[in-house]
């Protein structure tokens, strides 16, 4: 792993989502454009990862087995890392279920189904912000 921290390949990123088509994609699309990523399938998995080492950023999905991306979400904002940026993937695109992940502490909503090159702008972007 690249401990320098000049640019996006220094970027570690925890990826969350129990579709394995999406979280290939997603992997596949954040690696290309330099960053480092994780990937699991489920929110305990992303948990754990996340309490073993945190990330720059988390990227879950919002319905997944176990701990929901909600759940993981809390206790993200509740851990001693709660300010690293969090991007929520959904197929929930109704007002209250986007406003539910903002309200427990989301920096940005993504609806399934999404532009991986939208995916990877806003995962910069939101980066950049948190410098």
């Amino acid at each position: 792993m690249q401990t320098d921290d000049s640019g996006p390949a220094a970027a570690r990123i925890l990826l969350a989502d129990d579709d394995t088509d999406i979280r290939d994609l997603v992997e596949f699309k954040l690696t290309q454009a330099g960053y480092d990523v994780q990937a699991v399938a489920d929110g305990l998995s992303a948990w754990a990862a996340f309490q073993q080492d945190p990330p720059r950023l988390v990227v879950l999905d919002v319905m997944m087995p176990g701990l929901s991306g909600i759940d993981v979400l809390r206790r993200i904002r509740e851990s001693d890392s709660a300010t690293v940026p969090v991007l929520l993937l959904s197929a929930k695109s109704r007002d209250s279920d986007v406003d539910t992940g903002f309200e427990v502490g989301a920096d940005d909503y993504v609806i399934k189904p999404f532009s991986p090159r939208e995916l990877v702008h806003r995962v910069a972007s939101m980066l950049a912000r948190a410098r």
